[in-house]
């Protein structure tokens, strides 16, 4: 868990993150690959006519040989013959000095332009894929942090201070449902706001229709609830890590928390805790479905956001979610790619944002390498 102070204005949310994605289409002609594209073809093409000149050169050495068995038959008289056939023998045989030399030295050519330009292509498709991770886990930044600005806007509302400074009240803490159900309405990233009291126990919620056991609920032994009683003031809040909530029914929710205060008054005394638990899976999905890729790419591509452990927060495979590790290399930094055989990967940590510092979340790109098919070759 983390705590920061401070709040500032609101950051658009994820609603739009995958705007844009249809502009990612490139000229067939432009793509990187088509680099390895031209050198495998220049390659084939080269070695295909570096073949027709020994053919032809082979056909030609026989028709001298078989000139100089005529001239030598035909004695005094096919010497001139021979002499011809015997000259067209030495170009024919300076011919295959030629195209052996020219067939080692274009093939050498051609392997260190394939090595370089693999080794470009390779840097780039890292690079791109750095540079989306990056742009995936800063949206997850823009969206938490504003997430960290509603728990302590809420907290000082005058219904939820109500609820708490005006003890066993019920007509308070009907009210104060009533009031976080009107923002639940509003704001629908949320599962649930939960108004405890100092001693950890929910007294109201802003869904009790559609969550009827969490009124009374104990959450003393919550980290969340710890930590927010423990905040220093109103500026002060604590996030979470990913965590099914089984009060809300199983699903992954951060959840973000501050101090309750009397009066609202940033330093006044504390009464209890204000919990907001974000609907992570949805907005999460939309992050890594949102992530700029061609059609193509997407096909052999998976895209992730990580926890600070490697645990999957969210792919776009739908697959390993809050379950699986993945193995993380970041031995290149903060930000950085590296292949794995036949895959490269691209990472980036969380940045932050304003006063949210993140809680050393990676956003990741795992991609297989295109196929090249015989066609592709030969366009």
């Amino acid at each position: 868990m983390t705590r920061a102070s401070s709040c500032v204005d609101r950051v658009d949310s994820l609603e739009s993150v995958s705007r844009g994605g249809a502009r990612m289409e490139q000229d067939a002609s432009l793509r990187p690959e088509r680099i390895l594209d031209l050198s495998e073809r220049l390659s084939s093409v080269a070695g295909e006519k570096i073949g027709e000149i020994a053919r032809v050169n082979r056909a030609a050495k026989m028709l001298a040989i078989n000139a100089l068995i005529v001239a030598a038959r035909a004695g005094e008289a096919g010497k001139g013959f021979a002499i011809v056939a015997e000259e067209f023998k030495k170009i024919s045989t300076e011919i295959d000095a030629v195209a052996a030399a020219l067939d080692s030295q274009v093939r050498a050519d051609l392997d260190e332009l394939s090595a370089i330009g693999g080794a470009i292509l390779g840097h780039m498709r890292g690079q791109r894929l750095a540079d989306l991770a990056l742009n995936a886990i800063e949206i997850v930044d823009r969206n938490l942090y504003e997430r960290t600005c509603d728990v302590r806007w809420w907290a000082t509302d005058s219904a939820v201070v109500a609820c708490l400074a005006e003890s066993d009240d019920t007509a308070a803490r009907r009210y104060a449902s009533e009031r976080l159900g009107v923002i639940l309405d509003a704001y629908t990233v949320y599962l649930d706001l939960w108004i405890c009291d100092a001693k950890g126990r929910v007294v109201a919620n802003g869904r009790p229709g559609r969550y009827p056991n969490v009124i009374g609920r104990s959450v003393a032994e919550a980290r969340w609830f710890q930590d927010g009683m423990s905040t220093a003031s109103g500026d002060d809040f604590v996030a979470c890590d990913i965590e099914r909530s089984h009060a809300l029914g199983d699903a992954p929710v951060a959840t973000y928390a501050t101090a309750i205060r009397a009066g609202g008054q940033s330093k006044g005394e504390v009464l209890g805790v204000l919990g907001v638990h974000f609907d992570w899976r949805p907005q999460a999905q939309a992050v890594v479905d949102g992530v700029r890729l061609t059609p193509e790419e997407r096909e052999r591509s998976r895209v992730m956001l990580l926890d600070q452990k490697g645990r999957v927060l969210a792919s776009s495979d739908n697959q390993g979610v809050l379950s699986e590790v993945f193995p993380l290399d970041v031995s290149a930094g903060p930000m950085g790619s590296y292949a794995d055989g036949e895959i490269t990967v691209g990472y980036a940590l969380t940045p932050g944002y304003e006063t949210y510092a993140g809680l050393g979340w990676y956003g990741c790109l795992v991609q297989r390498q295109q196929v090249q098919t015989a066609a592709v070759a030969a366009a």
